[in-house]
């Protein structure tokens, strides 16, 4: 049975790591919250968190990080993965009434899903066009 820790190697920290992913501009809403995805070669996926204020105050935040990162520890190892690794998934959210953690579980592994499907689009897109210009060009 795979381990439902969430140790810091699952965890985006670092801004940078953050600004690749919105850089990836991938990105799906799910009701209340917006996932932002970008593929990694690591052989785990990694969480981060980008709660505002006008979600509510210190308590409410807390509160949605804490259903979120639970969430994802215990559907990590059913989130789609590519073909070279996992995601990178920062996820975001809109002023809600709160949810149920399995609400949160639900919109989390739907847009992870959809992301997945996006990315997958995008890396065939990407391979037809690569073997066309090699094609046009020998």
């Amino acid at each position: 049975m795979p381990s439902l820790a969430f140790p810091r190697k699952l965890r985006l920290s670092h801004a940078r790591e953050f600004d690749a992913v919105f850089a990836a501009k991938l990105r799906k809403p799910r009701g209340p919250i917006i996932v932002f995805a970008r593929a990694n070669a690591l052989s785990h996926h990694r969480l981060g968190l980008s709660i505002s204020r006008a979600v509510g105050n210190a308590v409410v935040r807390s509160r949605l990080k804490r259903h979120i990162r639970e969430a994802f520890r215990l559907h990590q190892h059913d989130l789609p993965r590519h073909e070279y690794g996992g995601y990178d998934l920062v996820v975001a959210a809109r002023k809600h009434k709160e949810l149920s953690l399995p609400d949160y579980e639900r919109l989390i592994s739907e847009a992870a899903a959809q992301a997945h499907a996006e990315h997958e689009k995008r890396a065939a897109r990407e391979q037809r066009k690569e073997s066309g210009s090699k094609e046009s060009g020998s």
